[in-house]
């Protein structure tokens, strides 16, 4: 593994760390509370910190996770991850597939030595998270699904889908232009929500003729192939470890769908954020972090407490 010092686009100083994913592709793992002073001893044994490796969604890149990192790092190894096709990773011609993601988060959890690892996951991150529970327990400690549906999209909503990636007005000549039209002037933001531009400003990269997203719509159009035809119902129940399910209120993924996912899943839990939608951990990050600290202290803290008070 290559580690590097970098600046990334959000001004930030963090470490990057590369590592090798499925078939050789390049990943960049960032370690966004890289200069953050960690205080008490973490929950692991003998005060190691537990591994968290975040993953984010199909239209993200690991820095949109740098608060929730910086957050959890007194207590946890927190590591995002820019998935291929994303961020400062390889962005090779495909393949673009929920195994290919998956072998790529277990490819840096191994590398990174991670295990046992808690996988927080947004949209297709969460998917990501699940396929690694299920397929490799012997790594994974707990999981984090924030907003991914597990029932098959359906052909219509790729359709859709495929026209407002169409619709997008790139190049931007400014990235104020990109942050402004993703948050309040493109017709598929209803209502217009100034985190959701920012969120957007965060993929931009400028090129010679303005400002364009960092990844190549056509790889996530094949990222999104699966989702169109294949539910993951018969996946979660494979998921052993603790798991949560957290939904905005106003996300895509609906109440009843939610609480099912909690009820397949053999240890699931659920949380509900109000005034979120899709984009949970950035429109109420205050009600984010305490779902999440909450799960970790019960999925993490309370069995290592228990286990230990059973060997005396």
């Amino acid at each position: 593994m290559n580690r590097h010092a970098d600046r990334h686009t959000t001004q930030h100083t963090a470490r990057r760390t590369e590592v090798t994913g499925a078939g050789g592709v390049r990943l960049a793992a960032w370690d966004y509370a890289a200069g953050v002073t960690t205080g008490a001893p973490g929950p692991g044994p003998y005060g190691r910190r537990p591994g968290v490796l975040l993953l984010h969604g199909l239209l993200g890149r690991a820095s949109h996770w740098a608060p929730t990192a910086r957050r959890l790092s007194p207590r946890y190894r927190a590591i995002a991850l820019d998935q291929r096709g994303h961020g400062r990773s390889g962005k090779p011609e495909g393949p673009y597939a929920p195994d290919a993601y998956a072998a790529d988060a277990i490819a840096a959890i191994e590398q990174l030595d991670l295990a046992p690892v808690t996988l927080i996951g947004h949209s297709m991150g969460a998917l990501t998270a699940w396929q690694c529970a299920a397929s490799r327990p012997d790594l994974v400690a707990a999981v984090v699904i924030c907003d991914m549906r597990a029932s098959a999209l359906g052909a219509a909503g790729q359709r859709e889908w495929e026209d407002w990636t169409r619709s997008w007005p790139v190049p931007f000549d400014t990235l104020a232009d990109a942050r402004r039209w993703f948050g309040a002037e493109d017709p598929w933001a209803d209502p217009p929500n100034p985190v959701r531009g920012d969120f957007f400003a965060e993929v931009m990269e400028e090129r010679d003729d303005g400002w364009h997203p960092h990844y190549a719509p056509r790889h996530l159009l094949r990222s999104r192939d699966p989702w169109i035809r294949d539910a993951h119902w018969d996946e979660l129940a494979q998921v052993a470890c603790p798991a949560l399910v957290v939904r905005g209120l106003d996300g895509e993924l609906g109440r009843a769908e939610a609480q099912e996912m909690v009820r397949v899943l053999p240890r699931g839990s659920y949380a509900e954020i109000p005034d979120a939608g899709h984009l949970v951990p950035w429109d109420q990050p205050e009600a984010w972090y305490a779902a999440v600290e909450d799960f970790l202290r019960r999925a993490l803290v309370e069995p290592q407490a228990a286990g230990s008070a059973e060997s005396c």
